[in-house]
């Protein structure tokens, strides 16, 4: 097994993950935010998405899938297309009322193909390359995979989580 067979694996569990918070809920179940002011499945969905796509493709060289392809065209959100959802308030939480079930499946679909098709291209002398000198010390591309891994798994879990609540209110 390779670097790149693990992160394949990796982001593939992802994709499990997201899916399954999402499946078959209800608009409002998608948008319902606990104890009204939590982070709704919706937005966590959207965010990690966001997260993975901003990340990945400027390791990668490459234009976000947010942009190249039309999606902030399609979500139609009142934030800046850099926007990822990072230090949103509750109030841009909020904003995501009317995404879709289908909408952010799609989205996260795409997001994923692009990074796929980029780490399982890759081999065990890529992963040492800084990506990002503003830390210290720098960032590899393979801490930063890591860390993007770690911030979808951490928010599908979220989202795996309310999910779970609203269930139990059927």
């Amino acid at each position: 097994m390779t670097s790149a067979d693990l992160l394949v694996d990796a982001f593939g569990r992802i994709k499990e993950n997201v899916h399954g918070a999402v499946a078959d809920l209800t608009q409002e179940e998608l948008t319902t935010r606990p104890d009204g002011t939590g982070n709704s499945i919706a937005w966590l969905i959207w965010h990690l998405t966001r997260v993975q796509d901003d990340h990945v493709a400027d390791v990668a060289g490459l234009e976000q899938v947010w942009t190249a392809a039309g999606w902030a065209k399609r979500f139609d959100l009142p934030f800046d297309d850099a926007a990822t959802g990072y230090g949103h308030s509750s109030a841009d939480v909020a904003k995501l009322e009317g995404v879709t079930a289908q909408l952010l499946l799609d989205y996260f679909d795409a997001v994923h193909d692009q990074t796929i098709a980029y780490v399982s291209k890759l081999t065990d002398p890529d992963l040492p390359r800084v990506v990002d000198t503003r830390w210290n010390p720098p960032v590899t591309l393979g801490v930063r995979l890591i860390s993007v891994i770690d911030d979808d798994i951490q928010h599908s879990g979220q989202a795996a989580y309310v999910r779970g609540l609203l269930l139990r209110r059927r």
